[in-house]
């Protein structure tokens, strides 16, 4: 696969795109500016690499004329330097695919996750608040920020989540997050369970990629916003004013609702972003529908139906069915380390994507 028409294209645009940003018009339209500035940052990666590889062509030519000189001495230090830059180059190469592969726009976003309980009654809501730990850890390991939204909690006093909506306020969590999106399911022995059998429970999770204001409009005589008293725990002033919000989007039927915070200003502004985030989810669903085909390049953005992931706690694993992966490391998995399951799905996803541009 040639990949040099392609990168000269790019190194070309990031050089045209570097002048506009020196027009006195540009820099006077702070959009302009700012659209322009983004696309150069996406581009830079590319050009620098590029220039780093056409750099090592250089000098591996240079190293071959050396060699044609006659001269020993500067014949051995040219051979020298061909055995080490050789390997480079295929180095660069694959780096530079891998760079040229179709991005994930959504990549560099922080996301929304819902987790919700699913079949197997109280198992299945201990399982998303163990679902929803995991996270939290694995975000404590990365030293990401994550914000409550809401939560609905199990009434038997046991502890777990019939449902819990959170936020990761970080650049590019999506990258890494989309990978969770379907059905996971635990095999073990409830602690529900008098006579020691093991029980199948699922959760189901959803990874959406939080949106700016610009990406998703809405009416307000579009929406029904109601107040009402938080249930949930924050002592006795949340349990005593109307702070958390309910809003519904008339037209999709979409209801967010947020009681997390004590102000009703902060929910309102919470649910409000958390129902962009789902509209904008709405519209990504329609268009992975109607280009289904593209869909088996997209490990991270599957049918949100479809079960990926078994914890099977007698046998210490955990197996994500959609690339035949199993690791015999549950606990720690289950203390977020999630790091080698997450990298394992970016190759793979790399992978298909390779095998779709060649194709």
């Amino acid at each position: 696969m040639n990949i040099e028409p392609k990168l000269q294209a790019i190194e070309q645009e990031y050089f045209d795109i570097s002048k506009k940003l020196e027009d006195p018009e540009v820099i006077s339209n702070p959009k302009e500016l700012q659209n322009l500035g983004k696309k150069r940052a996406q581009l830079e990666p590319v050009v620098e690499k590029y220039r780093e590889y056409k750099e090592a062509q250089k000098s591996i030519a240079e190293a071959k004329e050396l060699i044609k000189s006659g001269d020993s001495d500067l014949e051995e230090l040219a051979r020298d330097e061909l055995a080490e830059l050789e390997p480079k180059i295929e180095n660069f190469t694959r780096d530079l695919t891998l760079l040229l592969l179709p991005q994930d726009p959504n990549d560099e976003k922080s996301v929304v996750v819902e987790i919700r309980a699913g079949t197997g009654g109280d198992e299945a809501t201990l399982f998303a608040a163990d679902l929803f730990r995991m996270y939290v850890r694995f975000c404590e390991r990365q030293r990401w920020k994550v914000e409550v939204i809401d939560s609905s909690t199990n009434t038997a006093g046991i502890g777990g989540y019939k449902e819990i909506v959170f936020r990761i306020d970080t650049k590019g969590a999506y990258s890494k997050m989309k990978y969770e999106s379907g059905v996971h399911r635990v095999q073990r022995v409830p602690v529900t369970e008098a006579s020691g059998r093991i029980h199948t429970s699922a959760a189901t999770v959803a990874v959406l990629p939080e949106v700016d204001d610009v990406e998703v409009e809405i009416r307000p005589e579009d929406l029904k916003i109601d107040t009402y008293r938080s249930s949930g725990a924050g002592g006795q002033h949340v349990n005593m004013t109307d702070s958390a919000v309910r809003i519904t989007h008339l037209p999709t039927g979409i209801v967010v609702t947020c009681q997390d915070e004590r102000s009703q200003i902060k929910n309102r502004a919470r649910a409000m972003s958390y129902l962009k985030t789902k509209l904008y989810d709405l519209e990504q669903q329609k268009q992975n529908s109607e280009q289904a085909s593209e869909r088996r390049g997209m490990i991270g953005s599957g049918d949100r139906s479809e079960r990926i992931r078994t914890y099977n706690f007698p046998q210490n694993r955990i197996t994500d069915h959609r690339i035949n992966l199993t690791l015999y490391k549950l606990e720690a998995y289950l203390d977020g380390d999630l790091f080698e399951m997450m990298d394992a799905m970016l190759l793979a996803e790399q992978t298909q994507k390779l095998q779709d541009l060649e194709s």
